[in-house]
């Protein structure tokens, strides 16, 4: 891990570096959850356009590091999609930071309420959450009647 200082900034979607870390977060997916029908990949970029959502990638240095994504849902509640960093990066605040910068725009957006869902196999992930004030909820959208999925929410 390098000592330069982190920054994080919304960037498309459809990004030359969104698709990289999102195919990096797929394939490790991927990997983990080989059953069928265990891995939700899908979000649009209508989904995180400015005033529904964003996307936003966290880089130390040149060299992005992380992403996440959060989409406004239709009851005042918004959820936290595409959450990942790289290998090495993990365990030094990265996560922690980009989710801080999701709950803010959360909030911009006017959402009172931050969800989330996760994989069971998804260790640090699931404590990250956790250590942030997450709690487990029952699944909800395409979420419901998974047995490897977790899902979580958090008041604003």
């Amino acid at each position: 891990m390098d000592s330069q200082r982190l920054v994080i900034r919304r960037e498309a979607l459809d990004s030359a570096v969104a698709a990289r870390l999102i195919g990096e977060l797929n394939t490790e997916l991927s990997s983990q959850y080989p059953e069928p029908g265990a891995t939700h990949f899908r979000l649009d970029p209508e989904e995180v356009a400015p005033e529904r959502g964003g996307f936003f990638v966290a880089y130390r240095g040149e060299e992005p590091v992380g992403c996440g994504a959060v989409r406004l849902l239709e009851d005042r509640s918004a959820e936290i999609k595409r959450m990942y960093v790289v290998a090495g990066e993990r365990g030094s605040g990265v996560g922690k930071a980009i989710l801080a910068v999701l709950e803010g725009e959360a909030r911009r957006l006017g959402s009172t309420r931050l969800v989330l869902e996760t994989g069971v196999r998804q260790l640090g992930a699931l404590g990250l959450y956790r250590r942030a004030g997450f709690v487990e909820i029952p699944p909800f959208g395409e979420y419901r009647g998974s047995p490897l999925n977790r899902c979580l929410g958090k008041d604003l």
